[in-house]
């Protein structure tokens, strides 16, 4: 199973932007729980896809231009899968740009993601929408 959830989660980073959301909402369990990181701007806990769009990426869209998220390396463990990387980008209000590291540990059950819990410089992305 580890291969495999692995696969799925590299599915979700290392294609275009709209094949990795496409293949993150096929990934995702109608009731997963999604936990952003206290302290980050997006911080809360999202239940289900439409949640996570609206509270999560829909927001990065709107807030950022040229954001993205670069994995450099992952850990996987039977139903547990972590990725590691970077956010970048460039807050829309304060032209500031930004580069904060994140971890994404994900949980998933029969092939599918149940839950994701978030850690990340929170302070870095603060610092960038200071005017």
């Amino acid at each position: 199973m580890t291969t495999r959830n692995l696969d799925t989660i590299r599915a979700t980073y290392e294609g275009s932007p709209e094949d990795n959301a496409r293949h993150l909402m096929a990934a995702l369990a109608p009731e997963v729980l999604w936990i952003e990181a206290a302290g980050s701007p997006y911080a809360g806990t999202y239940v289900g896809a439409a949640q996570i769009v609206a509270g999560v990426f829909a927001r990065l869209g709107n807030d950022w231009a040229d954001f993205r998220v670069q994995v450099h390396s992952y850990l996987a463990d039977g139903d547990w899968v972590a990725a590691f990387g970077r956010y970048t980008g460039t807050h829309r209000a304060s032209g500031r740009a930004m580069a904060a590291s994140f971890s994404h540990l994900y949980q998933l059950r029969d092939g599918q993601i149940i839950r994701m819990e978030q850690v990340v410089d929170s302070a870095a992305m603060r610092q960038a929408m200071q005017p």
